[in-house]
């Protein structure tokens, strides 16, 4: 039966791939890039071999200790975990569990992820190469650790079965997922830093964590090299038996999900009699579209994750400036917000699939439906810069230079969401289907979405060519004048091209609506 297991593993992967290039395509990048990564951590664990066993051990029982965190943490938060070997589909079939748990605990191993695991874990071999007894226990170390790795993450998958079904669940962790990517610089140089100023303490923290079922499998080779029995055989009973305590806990939870799976649906019951954001807007064509798109903004998570990088903007240039000691950088928080907004919309239709129908069946003109959008857009981006803006210029009292940034900002986010108006009546891209995670994407043409998104940048940066002029102007003069004429030319010659964005947008979707619905229905 695990062999059989192992083989269906095998064959959906393969089919899969054959199924879908792009998906070969990804997992050939994802497959290079970890083995960088493999080779990298390989190559540092050859190099503790000639290191004292004190450092050896603690990087050992460290690294492996935070694999195993990051095996119980991440499959619950990452949506499009590999479902390939997913037990509610053996549900239908009388196999013993004490059969299929060690076949999907096997499987596991076939990816990416557990197949670079493994390998960094028997690395740890190469470390310990300085005796026989040594070598074969991290070994076995180290097979323990990594189906301690495989068993946890199955066990707080299995546990959060039902959590992770419902759709609020997965648009919460898709969107915190985002955070730790967006500030992955920051993170990076304060464990970096913190690492560096307690050196100390690391040895002290291993120590423990190696009595702990995190490290207690990858600390056996060490206490072996160190001549210490008493402490190595303690820690393999340790790890041993919370390799035990996980499977039980595994095989408890998977006997209840099988007879009990977890179902997504909820109640269908609603409340009538309130409109939400429909009853607070005007009763009009543009209204009506600013309210539902505004519900995008606020409920759907392939939107509202883009919103996640801009409270971050400030964190991210706020630690770059703290580093160098200069926060000239935060100048350009206020323009690239209002870009990063401004262009958040080029591909609003795309994102509304099939149910832009609804827009085309009701007779919603172009116009109406280009000022809906845009307005939707505009009520939280202009707040947002305008206080970016406001609180460069009062944490760096550099008044002078508000009316010229302001300019520039004002040009930018109007400019850029007239052109956004022009960009989604007229191109279509793929992008996430409507419930799926914000990260997937499917396959379509990639050279046209990379011409229109590029090129869409392009032109916004021509159109913003007179305020940036105005600007520069400014800084290399002295000439406040320049900066209010900047604040005045940005403000009439953006809401000028954000009139006609929308006109000229609205005259496309008016002439296209029907093609672009045909476009964006290709990805449903």
């Amino acid at each position: 039966m695990v062999a059989h297991l192992l083989r269906l593993k095998l064959t959906l992967l393969r089919n899969g791939l054959r199924r879908s290039p792009w998906q070969l395509v990804g997992m050939a990048f994802g497959a290079l890039y970890a083995l960088g990564i493999i080779g990298l951590l390989i190559f540092a664990l050859a190099m503790l071999r000639t290191e004292p066993l004190e450092l050896a051990s603690t990087a050992v029982v460290l690294g492996g200790a935070a694999a195993i965190v990051g095996w119980a943490v991440i499959p619950v938060v990452a949506s499009g975990t590999d479902m390939t070997l997913d037990p509610a589909r053996f549900t239908t079939f009388a196999i013993p569990l004490r059969k299929m748990l060690p076949g999907l605990a096997l499987g596991g191993l076939i990816g990416i992820p557990g197949i670079a695991t493994a390998l960094v874990g028997l690395s740890t071999a190469v470390t310990w190469w300085r005796g026989v007894l040594p070598v074969l226990a991290a070994v076995v170390g180290a097979a323990l650790g990594v189906l301690t790795c495989i068993v946890i993450s199955k066990v707080t998958t299995t546990a959060t079965a039902s959590l992770a079904a419902s759709r609020r669940f997965k648009d919460v962790s898709a969107i915190a997922f985002m955070v730790p990517l967006v500030l992955l610089g920051p993170i990076i140089a304060g464990v970096t830093r913190g690492i560096t100023d307690s050196a100390a303490f690391l040895p002290e923290l291993a120590r423990t964590m190696s009595w702990t079922p995190l490290g207690a499998s990858w600390a056996l080779a060490g206490d072996v090299a160190a001549g210490d029995a008493g402490p190595a055989l303690l820690k393999l009973l340790i790890a041993a038996a919370t390799l035990a305590a996980l499977a039980w806990a595994w095989k408890s939870m998977l006997e209840r999900a099988l007879v009990t799976p977890p179902y997504s649906g909820g109640s269908t019951k609603r409340k009538g009699g309130k409109l939400g954001l429909l009853g607070l807007l005007p009763p009009t064509p543009t209204g009506a579209v600013t309210a539902r798109a505004l519900t995008y903004w606020l409920r759907d998570p392939r939107y509202s994750g883009s919103l996640v990088v801009i409270p971050l903007l400030p964190v991210v240039l706020v630690f770059t400036g703290a580093q160098s000691g200069d926060f000239s950088s935060l100048a350009i928080l206020a323009p690239l917000s209002a870009f990063l907004l401004a262009w958040s919309i080029s591909a609003d239709v795309s994102y509304d699939n099939t149910a832009f129908a609804l827009h085309l069946a009701t007779g919603v003109r172009g116009t109406a439906d280009r000022l809906g959008r845009a307005m939707a857009c505009l009520l939280f981006s202009l707040p947002t810069v305008l206080v970016f803006a406001v609180a460069y210029a009062v944490l760096t009292d550099t008044w002078y230079a508000f009316p010229g940034l302001l300019g520039l900002t004002l040009g930018i986010l109007f400019s850029g969401l007239g052109l956004s108006s022009v960009v989604s009546a007229r191109y279509t891209t793929p992008v996430p289907l409507p419930g799926d995670s914000p990260f997937k994407k499917p396959p379509g043409n990639v050279g046209q979405t990379m011409a229109v998104q590029f090129g869409g940048m392009g032109v916004l940066l021509v159109l913003v060519i007179p305020e940036v002029a105005l600007l520069i102007a400014e800084l290399v003069t002295g000439n406040r004048m320049l900066g209010w004429i900047n604040l005045a030319v940005g403000l009439l010659l953006g809401l000028g091209l954000f009139a006609g964005g929308i006109r000229l947008g609205g005259k496309w979707l008016d002439a296209r609506g029907p093609e672009l619905l045909a476009q964006v229905g290709v990805n449903k």
